[in-house]
């Protein structure tokens, strides 16, 4: 418990200077680019109306714990470069909607906490927010896009990267690029949330391990009470290892340490080989 605690400290101590990104403030950190020209015009959308401007892909967002979006341009004769700036309540929040529209068809660039991109957009995150980047241009303007993107994140945040939590996943098996953040309904139950996830390849099964905040062990407990009235189960609920007879997600072991709950699932709901020694692995770190 006190590794992730020293860790969330160190990560908590720059939030200060992350939580002013005011629309005003995020076209001053835009830089300057050849041939390019800002836009006077700035857009600013809250919860309230974002669907006016996202439409179908605003109740994520908003799930996601979205506060405001800032638009703004460069522009280039007819061709332009649009920025969306997503301010999200937390870093977790911003880390989890970038991860939900990750895209096999984009390389990994490095900008901000990790970032995707190819000759016409990118997508990134830092701090607590989430951008979207993209332009018209018929040419490759990567190289503009990558250093606006670095720009602003390194004003946003500068050490950008992912949760303390993700960080503490074990390496071994471990599919790159594959962390996520998941506020509510993980595989399909909405009590489960603030769900930090990674894919893994091991012994010829694939699987996720995951860690659910609580917040507290009360917390905790509470979700483990919903879980066992929806699977019937009538086992004492204590800290521990403990096996949840999920009859759409499979047999699901988990372990309960403090205000976390640990995992493996298989969404074949196959049974993992070794599962309660990563399980403990990962709670040992918590």
């Amino acid at each position: 418990m006190k590794q992730i605690n020293y860790l969330l400290l160190f990560f908590l101590l720059p939030f200060c200077s992350l939580i002013a990104q005011t629309p005003d403030e995020l076209k001053s950190w835009l830089p300057s680019v050849d041939g390019w020209t800002v836009s006077g015009e700035v857009e600013v959308f809250n919860p309230d109306n974002l669907f006016d401007r996202i439409n179908g892909a605003a109740p994520l967002f908003l799930e996601d714990n979205f506060r405001e979006m800032t638009s703004m341009e460069y522009k280039k004769g007819a061709d332009y470069i649009t920025i969306q700036a997503y301010r999200h309540a937390t870093p977790e929040d911003a880390f989890g909607m970038y991860s939900s529209e990750r895209s096999s068809d984009l390389e990994f660039l490095p900008v901000g906490g990790e970032a995707q991109g190819d000759k016409t957009n990118l997508y990134f995150f830092a701090g607590n927010m989430y951008l979207k980047m993209w332009s018209n241009a018929s040419g490759d303007v990567s190289k503009e896009l990558q250093a606006i993107g670095k720009a602003l994140a390194e004003k946003i945040d500068a050490g950008a990267g992912y949760p303390p939590i993700i960080r503490l996943f074990p390496e071994q098996g471990k599919i790159p690029y594959s962390a996520a953040y998941i506020t509510s309904n993980y595989i399909g139950h909405e009590f489960l949330r603030a769900v930090y996830t990674m894919k893994y390849e091991k012994d010829g099964q694939s699987f996720q391990l995951f860690v659910l905040d609580g917040g507290s062990p009360d917390g905790v407990k509470d979700v483990l009470t919903q879980y066992m009235a929806f699977t019937k189960q009538s086992d004492e609920l204590k800290e521990g290892g403990l096996l949840v007879k999920d009859r759409y997600n499979g047999d699901i072991p988990v372990l309960w340490k403090g205000r976390y709950l640990v995992g493996v699932y298989n969404e074949n709901g196959d049974m993992i080989a070794g599962a309660d020694v990563l399980l403990k692995e990962l709670a040992e770190k918590l």
